[in-house]
């Protein structure tokens, strides 16, 4: 999903705000919390930390970190729309956090009381497993996952994530069963695989590429469309011989959809801003992405920007697809 600085879902809620709410002028007195529904060292974390250091200093306060991993993000997003509607707690999310895992924990989805602020992240999925593992290629890997099925592990980031929906897509298209298994991040999925517990994990670039590199990790395949520059070795799947799918992660930051929209546009301007700023520049080599929407482009024609009445169906189309895609993974 798209992520624009005005939620589709909520833009006319926040346009009618009442004027007696705190000014933008005087906004923010206090610390910001950043809410990351995952463990420390994965996507989401890496991504955050990049962005929160220059956001402290743009803003003039301190943005603390708060990670709070649980039921793949569902615990973190609780932890956000239960605090105060002032623009004074952000959450990294994803359609896939906001939307399927909470299917999977038993609880009503979240987007819809969520207004995203900036997106943060277009970052490519991997299946990476231990330089000395017996899986030198994808090839290996789903013939013995289909010879003994149920027998290789396969971790993710926890139950409903892009990582995990990506897996039982795998699944479904080769006919093929792993054992799949949870974790409360990828910091401590990698950390089981290193350690020689699994035998494989599906993760994104941003958290695997420092292994990767290191030479502790292979990655078997690369669950989008093209190669990544930077992996110019690790094939796609079509390459692998697999079906082909895109399974990488897009995800932003996001406040509760009754903040204020100054605050939101704000917060919209200074990550705006921090994007351009060399560290992020860094950052973008591990799938740290630029706005795609910032404020000046929001309406322009040519801005590449999914405008809200577009968005919708195609939400919805993406929605039943990932809905069925939760019904296999509870049927496997």
């Amino acid at each position: 999903m798209i992520l624009q600085r005005r939620s589709f879902l909520g833009s006319a809620a926040l346009a009618i705000a009442s004027p007696a709410i705190v000014r933008a002028d005087s906004f923010p007195s206090k610390p910001i919390r950043w809410v990351i529904p995952f463990a420390p060292g994965g996507n989401y974390d890496v991504t955050s930390r990049i962005v929160a250091e220059p956001m402290s200093r743009q803003l003039g306060q301190t943005v603390l970190i708060d990670n709070r991993p649980g039921a793949g993000g569902v615990v973190g997003l609780e932890a956000a729309v239960n605090a105060p509607a002032d623009g004074y707690t952000i959450v990294m999310a994803s359609f896939t956090v906001g939307y399927v895992a909470p299917i999977f924990a038993g609880k009503q989805q979240m987007l819809q009381v969520l207004a995203p602020v900036s997106m943060l992240t277009t970052a490519p999925t991997l299946v990476v497993t231990r330089s000395d593992s017996r899986f030198t290629d994808m090839k290996k890997l789903l013939a013995e996952a289909k010879a003994k099925p149920g027998t290789v592990t396969m971790g993710h980031s926890g139950n409903g994530t892009t990582n995990h929906v990506g897996i039982l897509r795998l699944q479904l298209n080769e006919q093929v069963k792993f054992n799949i298994i949870p974790y409360r991040g990828s910091g401590p999925g990698i950390a089981d695989l290193l350690a020689g517990n699994i035998d494989c994990f599906a993760d994104q670039l941003t958290s695997s590429m420092p292994h990767i590199q290191s030479g502790k990790l292979r990655a078997l395949v690369n669950f989008g469309l093209e190669r990544i520059p930077d992996l110019p070795d690790v094939p796609t799947l079509k390459e692998a011989g697999c079906t082909a799918f895109e399974g990488g992660t897009t995800a932003g930051v996001f406040v509760r959809l009754e903040t204020p929209q100054p605050m939101i546009d704000l917060l919209n301007v200074d990550t705006g801003t921090i994007h351009r700023g060399p560290q992020v520049r860094r950052g973008k080599r591990l799938g740290v992405a630029e706005d795609r929407c910032p404020e000046a482009r929001v309406n322009a024609p040519d801005s590449g920007c999914q405008q809200p009445a577009t968005m919708i169906p195609l939400a919805e189309d993406r929605m039943t697809a990932e809905r069925r895609m939760t019904e296999l993974g509870r049927e496997a």
